[in-house]
């Protein structure tokens, strides 16, 4: 099984290219969705990569995707802008999960 990008910029492209994942630039919601549905059918695709810009953007389509299917694996990962989480992300959902705070 590989990995498979769909970025909304070349260079993170380029960067997981030099890492050896194969993957796709796009911009507009309906590309969005011919990609993931492209990759989604391709059988050696085991992960599906996705900038975290689409998370934010599209939020309904991605959740719609994760909840209709188990594989591939879609993961939301930051560009080359960095993570648009805040510093302590992990800790709040933690303090929320188990409602004490650390």
């Amino acid at each position: 099984m590989k990995m498979y990008l769909i970025s909304d910029n070349i260079d993170t492209l380029t960067g997981m290219r030099l890492a050896g994942v194969d993957g796709v630039v796009v911009h507009e919601r309906n590309e969005l969705r011919e990609a993931i549905e492209d990759a989604m059918n391709d059988s050696t695709v085991g992960i599906i990569l996705l900038t975290e810009k689409f998370g934010r953007e599209f939020p309904d389509l991605i959740d719609e995707i994760k909840l209709e299917r188990t594989m591939p694996l879609l993961i939301e990962i930051p560009d080359r802008h960095g993570t648009g989480r805040k510093k302590d992300f992990i800790t709040s959902y933690v303090n929320e999960a188990i409602g004490l705070k650390l």
